[in-house]
């Protein structure tokens, strides 16, 4: 049988996850017979989930499209700033709500989304398997550093998360998925990821300190671990970061053409 060659370019950030000498050109590369789009991509070292839109000589086609001699693929990541919807065909159907599960790597970031009031499960001893199994099961997003957790096949919606520390982290995830306009911060527990309720301030009375009762009017609670929050200082720091990096996601998407 005659070799399947193929010509593949890869834009914008997708070109990070190749090998440096494949970056920002079109180069061939021989595949084997009967490999799909997605196959390839990942082989390359692209998770599929990181894919927005894939042209084949020209034409919009899904993730299972088998490669013929002579193909000429072009990759795209997420589009900031064009409309694309009439073409894609990766995905069936965008998911229902923003939720997301965070791998063993990405604790911080976890707390900030829950901050931002996002459902975000995480565990620091999740494994893979039950990674890949709640994102499947709960339509949730996969937040990791590993890209070999986002070519699993069952993963259709997660986020390589390039950024290195927390705060960096959720401004980075605020502008790729422009989660401002969902963003409805302290209304999850943050250890629990369930919502917070309010609270009476005579129900509060010996459980929090005196000082406290005395100069906070407003109090909610977790049903689950049964603690107490008010706006206190480290609400107040909270409230500042969060409110920042809303703004200037806002900011971001309000300037794209």
């Amino acid at each position: 049988m005659q070799p399947v060659t193929a010509t593949f370019r890869f834009y914008e950030e997708l070109n990070d996850f190749l090998a440096r000498p494949l970056r920002r050109r079109a180069f061939s590369c021989v595949c084997a017979r009967a490999a799909t789009a997605k196959h390839m991509i990942e082989a390359l070292g692209v998770p599929h989930t990181e894919v927005e839109l894939i042209l084949v000589n020209g034409e919009s086609v899904g993730f299972d499209r088998v490669l013929e001699d002579g193909d000429r693929v072009a990759v795209y990541p997420k589009f900031e700033t064009l409309d694309v919807t009439p073409l894609l065909r990766v995905r069936a159907e965008p998911l229902r709500a923003i939720r997301f599960v965070a791998d063993a790597h990405l604790g911080g970031l976890a707390n900030l989304l829950r901050l931002a009031g996002f459902d975000t499960l995480y565990d620091n001893h999740f494994a893979d398997e039950a990674i890949e199994a709640l994102a499947s099961a709960e339509g949730r997003i996969v937040l990791t550093r590993d890209r070999e957790l986002l070519k699993r096949r069952t993963i259709t919606h997660g986020c390589y998360v390039r950024a290195l520390k927390p705060e960096v982290q959720l401004r980075e995830l605020f502008d790729r998925l422009d989660l401002a306009r969902s963003a409805h911060p302290f209304r999850l527990c943050l250890s629990c990821n369930v919502p917070l309720r309010r609270i009476d301030k005579s129900d509060v009375i010996g459980r929090v300190p005196e000082g406290v009762l005395e100069r906070q009017a407003q109090f909610v609670t977790c049903d689950v671990c049964r603690r107490i929050f008010w706006e206190g200082s480290h609400w107040k720091r909270m409230r500042t970061l969060v409110d920042s990096v809303v703004r200037s996601s806002r900011t971001a998407h309000a300037l794209d053409p």
